[in-house]
């Protein structure tokens, strides 16, 4: 491409790398609100004034359900199990214990019966249920139609694929914790290319920051580019190469760390920002 810099290739010798990777936290404020989590966010915020005490928190993989559902628990004190878990647990005790958060729950699988007996319990004993889930109870495959009935009468906190803001925001979040130096207009580059996924966000931060170390080279557009490819993000055939390039070839731009583009959510403020 006409202005753009010849791509560094790896030495012949390619540095080590060590997979010092930040664990991802689960941490409030480490949550960005933005339109695609806005209204889930405000229903977390509303506990314990919750118009009935059973809560659905649904959305698609990597949009942060796990880490709203987290937060929740934190808030509430509440107990955290996999839907998978309940097949060996002790439901009366786990009813009998407090709120409690219930992950992955569309995929309860053969403890459908047990999940129906916590509901019940926690319905009786007036005690806040939390599930995450990526679809519907509908979609479940769920064979007990009271328990379905009851799932359909529990108010939904949508959360949507994550827009180009939190995105963005993710992005820098995780090069500023891995205490990267990179252009703003690189972030723009890889979040306009990027799977919309939270998920997707970490394991190619994780992927570039390996690739540099192995080129012993700070982090360029044509090495995201070269990452974007080989994990099958499209690179530099993005919908928006165009645009980006006259952009990315105007200047270098600021550099990162630098404040994050969306604030921390809380109780009583407005913001934007979910990692």
């Amino acid at each position: 491409m006409v202005g753009e810099k010849p791509r560094q290739a790896r030495p012949a010798n390619p540095q080590l790398t060590l997979n010092l990777v930040p664990d991802p936290g689960y941490e409030r404020e480490n949550f960005f609100v933005s339109g695609s989590n806005e209204q889930a966010y405000a229903m977390i915020e509303l506990w314990p004034s919750w118009p009935d005490p059973t809560l659905l928190i649904l959305g698609p993989s990597g949009a942060g359900k796990s880490h709203l559902g987290a937060i929740w628990a934190s808030i509430a004190k509440a107990g955290i199990q996999s839907a998978a878990s309940l097949a060996a647990a002790d439901i009366e005790a786990l009813a009998a214990a407090g709120p409690l958060l219930i992950d992955d729950a569309d995929a309860i699988g053969h403890s459908e019966a047990q999940l129906f007996h916590l509901v019940n319990l926690m319905r009786e004993r007036g005690t806040a249920l939390v599930l995450t889930a990526k679809t519907p109870p509908d979609a479940w495959g769920l064979r007990t139609a009271d328990l379905v009935s009851r799932l359909r009468l529990a108010p939904t906190a949508a959360i949507g694929p994550p827009d180009d803001a939190l995105m963005r925001a993710v992005l820098v979040k995780l090069l500023i914790d891995r205490q990267l130096v990179v252009d703003t207009g690189v972030v723009g580059y890889i979040a306009l290319r990027i799977e919309r996924s939270l998920d997707a966000a970490r394991s190619f931060i994780d992927a570039l920051d390996r690739e540099a170390l192995a080129r012993q080279s700070r982090i360029s557009r044509a090495i995201a580019g070269d990452v974007l490819l080989a994990m099958g993000h499209g690179g530099e055939q993005g919908p928006f190469h165009d645009e980006r390039a006259r952009s990315d070839n105007s200047g270098d731009g600021d550099l990162l760390p630098m404040t994050l583009p969306l604030t921390v959510r809380r109780s009583g403020s407005s913001g934007l920002g979910g990692l």
